[in-house]
């Protein structure tokens, strides 16, 4: 299938925050956490479909994967063969308003 991965501004700058949050006590936790949301995000350049339907859009382009304890959102685009992802949040964070 090989999609390919369009980081939102939005997105990237929460990745950027919590690496350097976690880093601040943990340095190497930060590093692995940070590495397995690239390598999730990464799978889903062949796996688009790999996480579940958002379920505050219910539509099928917007989906999350986890990556415990955070979450990724992204958007599907069939036509362009394109996943954007919009927002990594904590799950204990209040959902993102995409829709």
């Amino acid at each position: 299938m090989d999609y390919r991965i369009i980081w939102s501004p939005e997105a990237l700058s929460h990745l950027e925050q919590l690496v350097r949050f976690i880093a601040q006590d943990n340095p190497a936790a930060a590093a692995k956490l940070g590495n397995a949301i690239i390598e999730k995000v990464l799978l889903l350049s062949n796996f688009p479909r790999l996480g579940k339907i958002f379920r505050e859009a219910g539509r099928d382009p917007l989906r999350e994967v986890p990556v415990p304890p955070y979450r990724i959102f992204y958007e599907i685009n069939d036509a362009d063969k394109r996943i954007e992802i919009l927002s990594i949040r904590h799950g204990a964070q209040q959902e993102p308003d995409i829709k």
